[in-house]
């Protein structure tokens, strides 16, 4: 078993040796910062597991640098440090994401407790996720993945909307985890501990829609040898999710009103109606306001469904989550291929964040899975990733013929999108590039932009 990675950040270089010798001393594996800069530059080369680090540094102070952390990488488990506590700046920092919060001189019992703690909780939770992964489940509200304005809005209504039992659409591009804050609904609800149910309503065929939803008695039609229960009862006390709601034919539309308002389904065959108590949650990427003024959704339907509304952003407008979900799918995909992949590369990332994903959050998880298929093994570059979604060996027929941008076009096209994802910061742009400062302004002034 590997050992745990923790990331010191502190501007007294004696801490840092004290820190290092015990940590090492205990099984850790240590990288010291003695500044801020110099810890996001750690982080971006090597994955972690824990940070330590100090309320005052000369660059930037632990509470900036908590955030950044947690930006990059949301399962770090991060402690704060400080010879100066008080009760708000506690606050401040277990609000931000902390795990806990230490006052110097530190008491190296106490550290060593704290950090078994800390572990054990990470063991746990990795756990249960190898678990949801083997029973098919995916993640909960808190292990929804960014910290972007638009996904804390987002977690604040799932927190919100979990302990009704209103129904909810949520509304999304394809590949933007619909099906994840259903479950994440359902597993923050008093149903938790009863069935989710998802359906996707366009992959099971027309004329067996009726009976997969509400069950079916022997001899209903040809081929119904058995009783069937139908989703909706296999739901009982739990949740049902109806992905790609806009799918479902009118005919079905109007017998799954009529279950929302009366809460009884009755089978294909039988005369008899059976109560259920089932929460509706309800998806689709398609507008359904359109789809009324098209006479394709039934109006009264929407209106039932449409009691709490979620928007899921798509990626290309939460691009602050992408180091996190990059790190996410790391961790995934080194845990499911044995491997110590430990970043992504400055240029990679750079990329990732000037393209526009129109498969989501799908498409990245593709992306960073085919790289470990085609063999990375230290760090992902830009030639692991099949930046515009497809094997970049294969050249469509519609574009063969149409001219090949020279290096020079290339490069200045880099160069403008990384100033637009880095708002004009030119020595960020050069980073992420891997130019140095003076290249890039060289670079500019030929284009004609200083």
């Amino acid at each position: 078993m590997e050992p745990a990675k923790v990331l010191v950040v502190d501007d007294e270089q004696s801490i840092l040796m004290l820190l290092k010798e015990a940590l090492n001393k205990w099984g850790y594996q240590v990288t010291c910062a003695p500044t801020g800069g110099e810890a996001l530059e750690a982080l971006k080369n090597g994955l972690f597991d824990a940070a330590l680090m100090d309320v005052r540094m000369p660059d930037m102070s632990g509470i900036d640098l908590l955030r950044a952390v947690k930006a990059h990488d949301d399962s770090i488990e991060v402690v704060i440090m400080t010879g100066y506590p008080t009760i708000s700046s506690a606050v401040e920092a277990l609000k931000d994401g902390a795990y806990d919060y230490l006052s110097k001189p530190l008491i190296l019992d106490e550290l060593r407790h704290l950090m078994s703690r800390l572990m054990e909780r990470r063991f746990l939770r990795g756990e249960v996720h190898s678990l949801r992964a083997r029973l098919g489940e995916e993640l909960t509200v808190n292990e929804l993945i960014g910290n972007s304005a638009p996904m804390q809005q987002i977690k604040d209504i799932i927190a919100k909307v979990a302990v009704t039992d209103s129904p909810v659409l949520i509304e999304g591009e394809s590949g933007t985890g619909k099906e994840l804050v259903a479950a994440a609904i359902h597993r923050l609800s008093d149903r938790a501990k009863m069935p989710f149910i998802p359906v996707n309503c366009s992959a099971i065929p027309a004329d067996l829609l009726e009976s997969e939803f509400f069950g079916h008695v022997r001899g209903a039609f040809s081929g119904a040898v058995a009783d069937a229960l139908g989703l909706f009862r296999g739901a009982n006390q739990g949740t049902i999710f109806l992905d790609e709601i806009a799918e479902l034919p009118p005919a079905l539309q109007v017998k799954l009103l009529r279950v929302l308002q009366e809460m009884q389904v009755r089978p294909v065959g039988s005369t008899k109606a059976y109560p259920v108590d089932v929460r509706v949650i309800a998806a689709t990427n398609r507008n359904l306001e359109q789809a009324m003024t098209e006479g394709t959704f039934r109006q009264d339907l929407f209106y039932r469904l449409n009691v709490v509304r979620i928007g899921l952003p798509p990626l290309r407008d939460r691009r602050d989550d992408l180091s996190a979900l990059v790190n996410h799918f790391l961790r995934r995909f080194n845990r499911r291929f044995r491997r110590e992949v430990r970043g992504i590369t400055p240029e990679a990332l750079a990329a990732l964040q000037a393209y526009d994903f129109p498969g989501n959050v799908r498409e990245l998880e593709n992306m960073v899975e085919r790289a470990y298929a085609m063999g990375a093994r230290e760090q992902i570059g830009i030639a692991d990733l099949s930046i515009l979604g497809r094997p970049s060996a294969v050249i469509p027929a519609a574009t063969a013929t149409k001219p090949i941008p020279t290096l020079g076009e290339v490069e200045r096209e880099l160069i403008l999108r990384a100033l637009t994802v880095f708002k004009n910061d030119k020595e960020a742009a050069a980073r992420a590039l891997g130019l140095s400062r003076r290249t890039i302004y060289r670079r500019l002034k030929e284009y004609g932009m200083l």
